[in-house]
């Protein structure tokens, strides 16, 4: 936890927060703060800076907060991504998080398996969660937007073209497709598949929405590979 995030619930006086949470034990056990102990902290949606410590024992530990920094630059990016398996789903929010995707659209494909959908992941304190703890690590406050949708037809013909309009829209897909753009800053919308990719019929469709093909090489990665290794050639700055 390279941050110690909080919300407007947390204040328990004038720039005073009190914690009681994981948070609390993480500053007891790993930092093993004591008073006067500064620390990084920011509000979520915030602003960063310092807290420290007035008062801390087995129950809460209380942090006087000064906030003046400002979250880093959010990457100029849509991400659609066909959901994965529950399992990997945690891991991959919590990359996007620390990458600092901030619009997420979860979709649905014909290879997203329907029992994904009934994953307590998908609740909305769970994804929060999983995003919390990608923040934590890059030191950032400003919270992804997550958007579920689970019928992708009416999503990418009613939705997409609104949203990749005047972005560099893009479709990461291994066959027949052109090589990787050069990295710039351009706001873009990429599109992601499942395992296995996305059909062609959902190719075509992405495409006639807006969204070009492209691929990153000859190797077929997994998800929660292929999404670093595609912002990292996309963008200049992560």
């Amino acid at each position: 936890m390279n941050l110690i995030l909080f919300n407007e619930h947390d204040f328990c006086g004038d720039n005073r927060i009190c914690l009681h949470d994981r948070r609390h034990q993480h500053i007891a056990e790993i930092h093993r703060a004591q008073p006067d102990s500064l620390l990084r902290v920011g509000q979520i949606n915030g602003l960063s800076g310092s807290g420290q410590v007035m008062s801390i024992d087995d129950q809460q530990v209380t942090l006087q907060v000064s906030l003046i920094q400002s979250p880093p630059a959010a990457l100029p990016l849509t991400l659609l991504l066909a959901l994965p398996r529950p399992k990997m789903l945690k891991r991959i929010l919590q990359t996007i998080s620390t990458m600092g995707v901030k619009e997420l659209y979860l979709l649905n494909s014909y290879r997203v398996d329907k029992s994904y959908w009934s994953s307590p992941l998908l609740a909305e304190a769970a994804i929060n969660e999983q995003l919390q703890l990608g923040l934590e690590q890059a030191l950032d406050t400003q919270m992804p937007n997550v958007y579920i949708r689970k019928r992708f037809k009416p999503f990418v013909e009613d939705e997409l073209p609104a949203i990749c309009a005047n972005t560099r829209g893009l479709v990461a897909h291994p066959y027949h497709a052109i090589d990787c753009p050069e990295a710039t800053l351009t706001p873009t919308t990429l599109a992601i598949g499942p395992e296995g990719g996305f059909i062609p019929y959902e190719i075509d469709k992405l495409a006639h929405a807006g969204l070009t093909p492209f691929h990153i090489g000859q190797r077929i990665l997994r998800v929660e590979t292929a999404i670093p290794a595609v912002l990292s050639r996309l963008f200049p700055i992560i």
